[in-house]
């Protein structure tokens, strides 16, 4: 169980705020009601950012209380809205941002996101001086310096009740479904949704060239299921960056004469209730972002590794590539046989 940090408190904080941004992620909703919920424990005043940075620019900025944060822990998406700022790239900016948080008397801002958002944030921060701390929450489990991001486990369980669904359709029609996941540069989701979901084969955007996968790999894996007498076969897509990279498998598997049919599960694995472990990894999450604050730390990203809290600087966070398990695909690769 992942646990809050005990940290002395060493910086005293009148206020401060919490924005959302890039993409929603499940869970999101549980860190905001955190940071806000702890916040007050600790005798500050906290501020939601309405619509990420664009609305900090507009000065869509409200203070919250506890009952703001009230039954909001099981929805999805983010209650203070989202968005993706291409204005905030402009140093005059995120100057200006600053002087609206300054002007407000806020005194560190929390931003929660994925690597675009921190980009944004860390700028800030070296730039002005104004103190912002990041909690990782995208449904990819891209972010490098964490082990796990908010959304993270809702996406997955999300995509593997639908291929539990799917496979039964497969099995009464002996058919080939190719399954279509999120992740346009990591394959995380396809991973541990393959893995879960007992796919044939996992296809994933770090082990093929943009607009090429080998077919032949895969029509081998349905070719010997079908020598053991299996009559269906599910394939996990990760969507990758080629747009109708799937169907393009699926054209290709005709080719060699094994039908398939598509289905591309898309922003389903975004929305719907977090689950319990996005809940409480977001609720801790957004607590240590504040106690980092208090304890005066800042310019950094709120991570898990080996089930503890840590702080991971920007500058080892941004721009930097996640490792991918290969191990574990070798592993799903032995499951599939």
């Amino acid at each position: 169980m992942i646990e809050l940090p005990l940290l002395p408190i060493k910086r005293k904080l009148k206020s401060i705020a919490v924005l959302t941004s890039g993409g929603d992620a499940p869970g999101m909703n549980a860190a905001i009601r955190a940071v806000v919920r702890f916040g007050i424990s600790q005798h500050i005043q906290v501020y939601g950012v309405h619509k990420g940075y664009s609305g900090l620019l507009e000065g869509q900025i409200e203070p919250l209380y506890a009952s703001s944060v009230a039954n909001i822990i099981q929805r999805g998406g983010t209650i203070l809205k989202t968005d993706r700022c291409e204005a905030f790239f402009e140093k005059s900016t995120r100057k200006e941002a600053a002087h609206i948080l300054e002007r407000k008397e806020i005194d560190a801002l929390v931003v929660i996101g994925g690597d675009g958002s921190f980009t944004g944030a860390s700028l800030l921060e070296t730039e002005t001086g104004f103190s912002t701390i990041g909690v990782p929450g995208t449904i990819d489990n891209d972010v490098a310096g964490t082990e796990d991001t908010i959304g993270f486990d809702t996406a997955v369980n999300t995509a593997i009740e639908a291929i539990d669904r799917i496979r039964d359709t497969a099995s009464s029609h002996d058919r080939i479904f190719l399954v279509e996941v999120m992740g346009r540069n990591a394959g995380y989701i396809a991973l541990l949704t393959g893995v879960g979901g007992g796919a044939e084969t996992i296809v994933v955007p770090e082990h093929r060239k943009p607009t090429k996968v080998s077919i032949d790999a895969i029509s081998k894996t349905v070719e010997r299921g079908i020598k053991r007498g299996k009559s269906s076969s599910i394939i996990v897509v990760a969507e990758g960056n080629t747009p109708g990279f799937t169907q393009l498998i699926a054209a290709e598997l005709e080719k060699k004469g094994h039908a398939a049919k598509v289905c591309i599960l898309g922003h389903t694995q975004r929305g719907g209730t977090p689950t319990a472990h996005d809940r409480h990894l977001a609720s801790v999450m957004g607590a240590s972002a504040v106690m980092y604050l208090l304890n005066g730390k800042s310019n950094g990203m709120v991570g898990v590794r080996d089930d503890k809290i840590q702080l991971v600087p920007f500058s080892k966070v941004i721009g930097k590539t996640k490792p991918f398990p290969d191990e574990m695909l070798r592993f799903a690769q032995v499951l599939a046989v």
